[in-house]
């Protein structure tokens, strides 16, 4: 008897306005079989202000008081249409509720602050239901994935290594890199044994769609456009490689607040994006520089994968064969929402879904809270 599907969900911190929805057939150690993904956008228009309104309060409250209101009205909008999306998915996929094990739902990160040089102690906030999507799709429902890790000294991120294993080892490469770059930049390197080492390297996206946005010029740079035409600021890279984050040695993780772009708003929005770009190629190549072993090649997910100027300037900076995954028979706008399919299943499994050498952990956990249908 085959297993059964796993559905993941995935809205990153980039806020790009749409869910991204994924089938695998895992049985939480290896993928048995990719199945339909697709990017639902939220049908109700005043959500994605509504999350950038979130993340301000969030930066206020800092864990220092009562969660804000505004956590509760953007907790449940976000869950009733994610939980659309799902029903909306697995009718037009033909997937019935009886073949599927679980959800994983990621939810919302709205504020990361993990154990570092000024947080003794870590504390993570996404915002999702997972009582209230179980009971509207009358299945179990896996949510809350970051708590333990954190509970127990890690950094609560990143989640996804164990799945970029599971890749590896289907693609039969080592020694290879899988870079995804959404609100902030991040990577996992599968070694030669298939070890594991994981860390957020600097910022990704998010500092760019928002620079773009500040200037009225759309959501995003597509495709590097603006950036490709600016010239680089290098006196604010390099102020700004002096922040203390790029010399911490990994595991590491960001907020994708963590990082103050001010001085680079008195640019012009071709210099700017491309100012940008240039920190965000240096913060990878630091990054990767910190390895036991050169990177044979990267392998890129995330949108940061369709900035053709970001990607060549990671190229440039890190000497390193720069591939996308789509050219692997992956989907790079997928991945995340799969890996949280799979980790979903490793959770029912009782199987570890963070390390020493990707969060920091003293010793490998489980985590997520499973939520069932009380309907």
């Amino acid at each position: 008897m085959s297993l059964k599907w796993s559905i993941g969900l995935m809205t990153g911190t980039v806020n790009d306005g749409y869910i991204d929805i994924a089938a695998i057939r895992t049985d939480g150690t290896d993928i048995i079989e990719f199945g339909p993904f697709e990017l639902f956008p939220y049908k109700d228009q005043t959500i994605k202000e509504l999350i950038f309104k979130t993340y301000e309060e969030a930066r206020k409250w800092n864990f220092k008081d009562v969660d804000p209101d505004i956590f509760t009205l953007t907790e449940n909008k976000i869950t009733k249409e994610q939980s659309a999306a799902i029903e909306e998915f697995i009718n037009k996929y033909n997937i019935k509720k009886n073949e599927i094990s679980c959800v994983g739902f990621h939810g919302l990160t709205v504020l990361h602050r993990p154990v570092d040089l000024n947080n003794k102690v870590g504390k993570t906030r996404q915002l999702g239901n997972g009582q209230m999507m179980s009971n509207y799709l009358q299945l179990p429902v896996v949510n809350n994935f970051r708590t333990n890790d954190i509970d127990h000294g890690g950094q609560g991120a990143p989640l996804a290594p164990i799945y970029h294993l599971a890749l590896a080892k289907n693609l039969k490469e080592k020694n290879i890199v899988f870079l995804n770059i959404g609100g902030v930049s991040n990577f996992t390197y599968v070694g030669d044994k298939d070890e594991l080492i994981a860390l957020d390297c600097g910022p990704g996206n998010a500092p760019i769609d928002d620079f773009v946005r500040y200037h009225n010029k759309g959501l995003m740079d597509r495709d590097g456009k603006f950036a490709k035409l600016g010239n680089v600021n290098h006196d604010l890279v390099n102020e700004f490689m002096e922040n203390g984050f790029f010399n911490l040695p990994y595991p590491k993780s960001l907020d994708r607040n963590n990082f103050n772009f001010d001085d680079i708003y008195k640019l012009s929005l071709e210099d700017g994006c491309a100012t940008i770009v240039k920190i965000i190629a240096i913060g990878i190549s630091r990054a990767l520089q910190t390895l036991p072993k050169k990177p044979s090649k990267i392998l890129t997910s995330g949108g940061g994968r369709k900035n053709l100027t970001t990607i060549n300037e990671i190229a440039l900076e890190t000497k390193i064969q720069c591939d996308n995954i789509d050219d692997y028979n992956l989907r790079g706008d997928a991945i995340e929402a799969e890996a949280f399919a799979f980790l979903a299943v490793r959770s029912l499994n009782q199987l570890p879904l963070s390390f020493p050498s990707t969060t920091g952990v003293k010793l490998p956990v489980t985590g997520g809270i499973t939520s069932f249908n009380k309907l």
